[in-house]
């Protein structure tokens, strides 16, 4: 245990502000603990990043895992069918979590993800191929969740375990209480109420509407993606756009690019239906990691923010940290790595990069 953490009474009133995937998962997790949890969001619960993304989840081995970002990947996804399983049990809604498969077409910048995949012990296979500029590895227990139906099952799930959701609810810095513990999960907006270096990056997507899916594996190429559905659909992501502020649009020029990226991976595609359109605006961090931890000097006041492209795919893990900050349990995870003072270190590479 760190030694800010600080153990709640079961009656404690915690305030979450951001009803986003983070602040929903962290919320649930607090209620199941015993503590009345009150969740806020400016708009409707789950519209902005968390909506918007593709829901891939690498696979993770939290025993052996090494990099903190690792570990809080590896914990959170080893979780995530249980997790589905017990949201489906409890609220009747399905979250659209299947274990496809995925394949990594690594270059000679991303060799040291084989060697990562190897010491945490992630099955993988090398495929044959006539490339020599980027190779294709096949992970066979790659899953994926469907984001917008996932949020749903979530936010339906915590109030069944008595959280109080209270959409359209503005809050600004001036509101802080330093009476109440406060968790700020604002995503992208987080630096509006705490001196952070969270920015906005925006990504587009493009969705395409399938006769019948070329592909039933998530592909991977760099930080750009194809994820097929069951339903048809293939979903083609995503551009990586810090100048762009908080605009959340779609330009000709990243629908375009996403449309080409999607040919070359997959000819079949050209004879597909564009259904669709949108952007989001992922929380980025100068290191690439969250912030999840106390707010230095200030007291009752906590952030988990900054998550950048992996919402989805660390929330489990950060909810796990979120109980820890309020109820005392330990959860195992590195915390030294994601406090909100940490130096930035640039040079850590996470073992997914998609």
């Amino acid at each position: 245990m760190t030694a800010y953490t600080t153990r709640m009474k079961p009656h404690s009133d915690v305030l979450i502000v951001g009803g986003g995937i983070i602040g929903l998962t962290s919320a649930y997790f607090l209620a199941k603990a015993g503590l009345k949890v009150t969740v806020i969001d400016r708009q409707e619960f789950g519209k902005e990043a968390s909506w918007a993304g593709a829901g891939i989840l690498p696979p993770g081995n939290p025993s052996r895992a090494v990099q903190p970002i690792d570990k809080l990947r590896a914990e959170s996804v080893s979780r995530f069918a249980d997790f589905s399983a017990e949201l489906r049990d409890l609220t009747g809604i399905e979250n659209g979590y299947v274990k496809c498969g995925g394949v990594e077409f690594l270059g000679e910048d991303d060799a040291d993800c084989v060697a990562m995949w190897e010491a945490e012990g992630i099955r993988f296979r090398r495929e044959a191929t006539a490339s020599s500029v980027r190779v294709p590895y096949l992970l066979p227990d790659f899953a994926q969740v469907r984001n917008p139906w996932h949020l749903r099952a979530l936010t339906a799930a915590c109030q069944q375990v008595g959280v109080s959701l209270r959409p359209n609810t503005p809050f600004t810095r001036e509101q802080l209480d330093p009476n109440r513990p406060t968790l700020i999960a604002t995503g992208a907006w987080a630096g509006q109420i705490l001196d952070l270096p969270v920015r906005p990056v925006r990504g587009q997507i493009v969705l395409f509407r399938c006769e019948r899916l070329p592909f039933t594996h998530i592909l991977m190429h760099g930080k750009r993606y194809l994820v097929p559905r069951t339903d048809g659909r293939v979903l083609v992501g995503s551009t990586e756009e810090p100048e762009a502020g908080f605009v959340k649009a779609n330009t000709p020029e990243g629908v375009e690019g996403l449309k080409e990226f999607a040919f070359e991976m997959c000819p079949a595609l050209r004879e597909a239906e564009v259904e669709k359109c949108w952007s989001g605006l992922r929380p980025g961090s100068p290191d690439g990691l969250p912030f999840i931890g106390p707010v230095p000097g200030v007291p009752n006041l906590f952030a988990a923010v900054g998550h950048g492209r992996a919402g989805v795919q660390l929330s489990l893990g950060t909810a796990l940290l979120v109980r820890e900050l309020f109820m005392g349990t330990s959860s195992g995870l590195p915390t030294d790595a994601f406090q909100l003072n940490r130096p930035t270190d640039k040079t850590s590479r996470p073992a997914f990069r998609s």
